[in-house]
């Protein structure tokens, strides 16, 4: 893994624009096999320095506000670029989610089910998971205990065959708690 972003950009240092682009990369869905940013990608990211206010720019914008002489970014660098990418977990006993192959994912319910701890959170990340019902229907989804939902109740899933429920979750890097669920979507 890269060395951490704070050192990367510690303030009173030249920033490595390689070390950089090899954090972001990494940080990226599919992580160090993802495609680089070029200078030209749309982006977003947010600086505390700004009241964590999302910004969208360029990367060439991103490299001024990083590189320049009155650099001013502090705090947790959170950048995407390039079309997310949802990815299909297997369906199985146990179902995997490795988060750092994509912070959107959906999954077919074949039977009842249990979803393991996702592995690879990252703090302040924000996920998706859309749940569908195979032909069947009437399959069950039993959570982990580091997903935490509203009410301290796990949603009751939509079971007509080929139902499908979305479930959304802001991460601390430990926990995932629910902030939206949309069951029964169209």
């Amino acid at each position: 893994m890269p060395e951490d972003i704070a050192t990367i950009l510690a303030p009173g240092s030249a920033v490595d624009k390689e070390a950089l682009l090899e954090y972001l990369q990494a940080q990226a869905p599919g992580g160090a096999t993802a495609a680089a940013p070029a200078d030209g990608d749309s982006i977003t990211f947010s600086d505390v320095s700004d009241s964590g206010n999302a910004k969208s720019s360029t990367f060439a914008n991103l490299w001024t506000l990083l590189l320049g002489a009155a650099r001013t970014f502090v705090g947790k660098l959170t950048v995407t670029w390039g079309a997310m990418v949802e990815q299909t977990l297997a369906d199985g006993a146990t179902i995997n989610w490795n988060m750092q192959s994509g912070h959107v994912a959906k999954v077919t319910l074949g039977g009842n089910r249990t979803l393991a701890a996702p592995t690879n959170l990252s703090a302040v990340g924000f996920y998706s998971l859309a749940i569908i019902q195979d032909g069947t229907g009437s399959r069950t989804l039993t959570w982990n205990s580091v997903f935490k939902f509203t009410g301290a109740a796990a949603p009751t899933l939509s079971t007509a065959a080929g139902a499908r429920d979305e479930i959304q979750f802001k991460s601390d890097g430990t926990n995932l708690y629910e902030i939206g669920r949309s069951l029964g979507v169209g």
